[in-house]
């Protein structure tokens, strides 16, 4: 039977939200150490939206096959939702999502050193005259778009070979307009990963807001779901896959 087993898709998922963090978080301090006291622009915006935007295409060819990667809970939450994945699978991807996360951001203090750390390491935060339901309101649109934008590419009838480079470029979209309110986390395990590192290196956190981010995000994954199968649902789409796998369209 030519199917992963649960522990490769774990691994799987482990590394794939390891690559996104240490790319697409570990983007963020290294343009801060590159433009040194310079102002912060919307090319260094554009520049990070596409660190993320290029490793999200890559995860999805390079591990989708193997266990969908999802690489963000609120995906898996979303396809749980919708039928498409078992619930009794979820804490443990979850688990997977969050490790990767963490290996990841500890990887950006092995390259990028200290000063990563002292420069946030990329993590997700909200202030100035942001408050809390903007940031949730922010955080569940962004997450909202790039989940019902997942169930859009994997349908059955959506054009194949395409899923990767569509999400890579939602990404990045999301990112542009929703950074300046949040920082885009649009992903709890990209959320808490780096958060638990910079504690680690005595960074300043802010926990408080962990909460907003977390539930924007799974709720969004939730509701696009339902969303995606109220506008898409025929009795084609009664057959619910077997395997994750089955949800990544064939290449070619």
């Amino acid at each position: 039977m030519d199917e992963p087993s649960i522990r490769q898709k774990l691994v799987a998922e482990v590394i794939g939200t390891a690559f996104l963090v240490f790319i697409g978080v570990g983007s963020v301090p290294a343009t801060l150490i590159i433009n040194g006291n310079a102002p912060f622009t919307m090319a260094d915006l554009g520049m990070i939206s596409f660190a993320f935007a290029l490793v999200v295409i890559a995860a999805v060819y390079a591990l989708g096959h193997v266990s969908g990667c999802h690489i963000n809970p609120a995906v898996t939450v979303g396809l749980a939702t919708a039928g498409k994945f078992p619930w009794r699978q979820v804490p443990a991807y979850i688990a997977a999502q969050v490790t990767g996360a963490v290996i990841g951001a500890l990887a950006i203090i092995v390259v990028l050193g200290k000063k990563a750390s002292d420069l946030g390491l990329g993590v997700a935060h909200y202030g100035g005259t942001v408050d809390w339901p903007q940031a949730f309101g922010a955080e569940f649109i962004g997450t909202f778009m790039l989940v019902f934008i997942v169930f859009g590419v994997i349908h059955r009838n959506a054009t194949p070979g395409f899923a990767g480079v569509a999400i890579g470029f939602a990404v990045f979209a999301i990112i542009i307009v929703v950074a300046p309110t949040t920082s885009a986390s649009i992903n709890p395990a990209r959320t808490i990963g780096p958060m638990l590192i910079l504690q680690f290196w005595g960074g300043n956190v802010h926990w408080t807001q962990l909460p907003v981010y977390v539930l924007a995000e799974l709720l969004a994954g939730a509701a696009a779901a339902a969303a995606f199968v109220a506008v898409s649902r025929t009795a084609a789409d009664a057959q619910v896959p077997n395997t994750v796998a089955d949800l990544v369209p064939a290449e070619g």
